[in-house]
């Protein structure tokens, strides 16, 4: 077993993930990943709380790629927040796990006011067998979650792509919205977000999900300022040469280039304007890429 909250399940997370399978192995013994929801942070913090990297149904698909038997998610709650270090290795990891060999990284903290670390695990664990993981660095930059949130906030989706292994996503079900831009001549896509994203702005994206090849095109993230007062951050996506329904699909974005902050205009004649400007712009991104 590994424990830990594997937001974005980054290359460090990855690394983990691949001596668990290889211990679950050796050991003959089935892998499983201990991951809570919603984040810690989130508990306490409520809504200064760092945004997510990844949805729970994205991490869930990430651990089966690797082969994980089993994903056990924690209710993160005010009972679970007031376990003692003691308690949580007694109580989950021996009595309702049975553990028989535990992995977590070297920064590893757990228990009431993070008491708990790979010492106290270590000095706890008298039916199972702990294994701290070092750090993995990508160009001398430790990975972590941390790390990702800071290249994606950036604009950096080369440097997050590098921390991650693989491109910046975000998944979801397309959704009815206000049809404002099918009104100004860009019909999008409108994805719900059920939390604050780390990147905001205007992008060149690639969307999987909608047949063989993936469809290109523009998205927006952030709180339509031109349009809205309330602040609540959204994600629309313009679909390059694409017109069919595909309300209730499940699509995933797939963020290549940042093209430009989001900003506030006067007018909507003005939003058209760069709207269209912002789909040349992307065009002209994916025929040099090609």
């Amino acid at each position: 077993m590994t424990i830990g909250n594997f937001d974005g399940v980054h290359r460090g997370h990855q690394a983990m993930l691949a001596r668990l399978t290889e211990a679950a192995l050796d050991l003959r013994l089935p892998s499983a990943v201990l991951t809570f929801d919603p984040h810690p942070r989130e508990f306490f913090a409520k809504g200064k709380a760092p945004p997510r990297l990844s949805r729970l149904r994205q991490k869930l698909e990430v651990f089966r790629a690797f082969g994980i038997a089993r994903t056990i998610v924690a209710r993160f709650d005010e009972q679970l927040a007031a376990m003692t270090p003691e308690a949580f290795i007694d109580d989950v990891l021996v009595r309702r796990l049975d553990a028989r060999w535990v992995l977590v990284g070297d920064d590893f903290r757990f228990g009431r006011a993070r008491a708990g670390n790979l010492a106290v695990l270590r000095a706890h664990a008298k039916s199972f067998s702990v294994e701290g993981m070092g750090t993995v660095a990508v160009d001398t930059q430790r990975a972590s979650s941390t790390a990702v949130r800071e290249a994606l906030a950036a604009g950096n989706l080369v440097r997050a792509g590098a921390l991650l292994g693989r491109p910046y996503t975000i998944g979801g079900r397309v959704a009815h919205g206000q049809k404002l831009g099918r009104s100004l001549g860009f019909p999008t896509a409108n994805i719900p977000l059920k939390h604050p994203p780390p990147l905001t702005g205007i992008f060149a994206v690639r969307v999987h999900g909608l047949g063989v090849v993936p469809c290109t095109g523009v998205a927006s993230i952030g709180v339509r300022p031109t349009i809205e007062h309330d602040g609540q951050p959204r994600l629309e996506v313009f679909l390059f040469d694409f017109d069919e329904s595909i309300y209730g699909r499940r699509v995933t974005v797939e963020f290549v280039h940042k093209l430009r902050e989001e900003e506030k205009y006067e007018t909507l004649d003005a939003l058209t304007r760069q709207i269209r400007a912002d789909v040349v712009q992307a065009r002209d991104y994916f025929a040099r890429v090609a």
